[in-house]
């Protein structure tokens, strides 16, 4: 559980997508990845281990899309990055995991195939030692670059390295060093199976109190439903929908067959995988978003990726010489 007067989110999602292979090929190398876990027959908190009791029955499967994030060559990631307005107590936040993140059963569960049945994958909870997951790194005091430069390099070496598959595929690096944002950093690292961006945000407010009432959960605006229009109006949406559902599908396959993205310095060489990278972030006002939303009749995501869009394009122009949208 954290407070959510505590907590200032500077950045949320970071995307490793590599090039896939085949489903079989992945099956065939999970074989060797993962290694054989023991079910703990028993319930309880023992020395920061929380222990879960499930029979074989309740193990759900891997979604396709959970076990397509195990390719070899499509290794997936989420990382977020949250500053704390006060130094992060370990001991607190190990104490609140145990309330909060572990009552969801994708954390405290293991990724594990099972032969017998034809190299199905299920999720299967196991014991949870919480001092391998949150990880606290010891701070120089006289650190010979900025605090802002030994966050965005320690985020860069995070990038470089995998998630062990003997245990749950997250972790939590709690770093006590003040930056220009906030006075302490705490980096969640999750494999991208356990969920994507959505999920993981709706997980981060059910974890969240208000500060006026420590017992209450976070309120969030609802959005009013337009109402629905009628006669004609109606049907050239319909229309809409399923012609644009029609020319994607198309481009799709298009690409998949024969139509190759150009080549630009955003794209990846071979075995881009093993190379880091480097997460920086700018703070903008939300007042500012909802009133290009309003004034565009649009949505807060669709201003967030026009505005990622034309920095992208602007940097690309002003160090390349080129335009990439």
């Amino acid at each position: 559980m954290v407070e959510a007067r505590h907590l200032s989110i500077s950045l949320l999602l970071l995307f490793f997508i590599l090039k896939s292979a085949s489903t079989m090929e992945t099956l065939e190398g999970l074989k060797h990845a993962l290694k054989p876990i023991r079910i703990v027959p028993k319930e309880g908190d023992e020395k920061g281990m929380v222990v879960k009791r499930h029979d074989q029955e309740d193990h759900q499967p891997l979604s396709p899309m959970a076990r397509l994030f195990h390719e070899p060559d499509c290794n997936l990631y989420v990382i977020a990055m949250i500053g704390s307005k006060t130094r992060i107590d370990p001991d607190v936040v190990k104490a609140n995991l145990v309330h909060s993140l572990l009552k969801h059963p994708r954390f405290f569960s293991l990724q594990v195939m099972e032969e017998e049945k034809g190299g199905e994958m299920k999720w299967v909870p196991t014991k949870v030692d919480l001092e391998k997951h949150v990880i606290v790194p010891d701070m120089c005091s006289d650190m010979e670059t900025s605090s802002d430069k030994y966050v965005e390099d320690y985020i860069c070496n995070l990038t470089k390295t995998t998630l062990d598959f003997s245990k749950p595929l997250w972790d939590l690096h709690l770093l006590n060093v003040k930056t220009s944002d906030a006075e302490a950093v705490a980096v969640f690292r999750i494999h991208h199976s356990l969920g994507d961006g959505t999920s993981l945000m709706s997980l981060l407010l059910a974890c969240t109190r208000k500060a006026s009432d420590p017992t209450a959960l976070p309120s969030v605006p609802m959005m009013k439903k337009p109402k629905s229009s009628a006669g004609s109006g109606k049907w050239w949406k319909a229309f809409r929908l399923v012609w644009n559902t029609i020319i994607d599908v198309l481009m799709v396959i298009a690409t998949v067959l024969f139509l190759k993205d150009r080549d630009t310095p955003l794209r990846g060489p071979p075995n881009v995988g093993s190379t880091g990278r480097r997460i920086i972030h700018r703070t903008i006002s939300l007042e500012d978003v909802v009133m290009i939303k309003n004034a565009m009749s649009t949505t807060v995501n669709d201003v967030m990726v026009g505005i990622t869009q034309a920095g992208l394009s602007r940097y690309l122009n002003r160090r390349y010489g080129e335009l990439l949208f």
